[in-house]
């Protein structure tokens, strides 16, 4: 018996592909100094978690141009014992409801709890795991999508898979950036 070949429920004797699912586009969007007020060292705790005052209008506008929204962060502080998933979880909670009230949910969060002092990570930025994960999971097209952030390894973590960066100042402005993202 032949086994080479692929048939099908029609019994037509033809391959047929299974339909893909269409290709969205994406804004990858790092979290401490862009979405949220980054103090400097760590943000610990849902009390310390404060959104940047253009973040939420910045999505709305980023939605009407038919991006989906993926947070990729590093949350290295997990690995130094400052402080626990628990307390990013509180927070990515936090920041999921206030999103999603936006009418701009996040489609999916990604964080790396490594840091590169107590060991190395293919998920922690630079790295492109977390990226590469939501590509393939979502069918994300990479050449319609952008990463947004304020470090350069936050743009270098997708520029791999062909996804452009729009790199902004720690705490800017969001809003001043997205005329960049088409």
């Amino acid at each position: 018996m032949d086994y080479s070949k692929n048939f099908n429920s029609s019994n037509s004797g033809l391959d047929v592909a299974p339909k893909a699912h269409p290709r969205c586009k994406a804004v990858f969007l790092d979290r401490d100094g862009v979405i949220n007020h980054d103090p400097g060292d760590y943000t610990t705790c849902i009390e310390e978690f404060t959104l940047l005052p253009t973040a939420m209008e910045s999505l709305r506008a980023l939605k009407k141009k038919g991006f989906i929204f993926i947070l990729i962060t590093n949350q290295g502080g997990i690995a130094k014992g400052i402080y626990g998933h628990r307390d990013v979880h509180l927070i990515h909670e936090y920041l999921r409801k206030e999103c999603a009230g936006n009418g701009t949910p996040l489609t999916d969060v990604y964080y790396s709890p490594h840091h590169e002092v107590t060991g190395k990570s293919l998920s922690r930025k630079p790295g492109s795991m977390m990226i590469e994960r939501a590509v393939a999971r979502y069918n994300i097209d990479p050449e319609q999508s952008w990463m947004v952030g304020d470090k350069q390894r936050d743009l270098d973590c997708a520029s791999v898979l062909g996804v452009a960066g729009v790199l902004m100042p720690t705490n800017a402005q969001l809003i001043d950036f997205i005329d960049q993202i088409n």
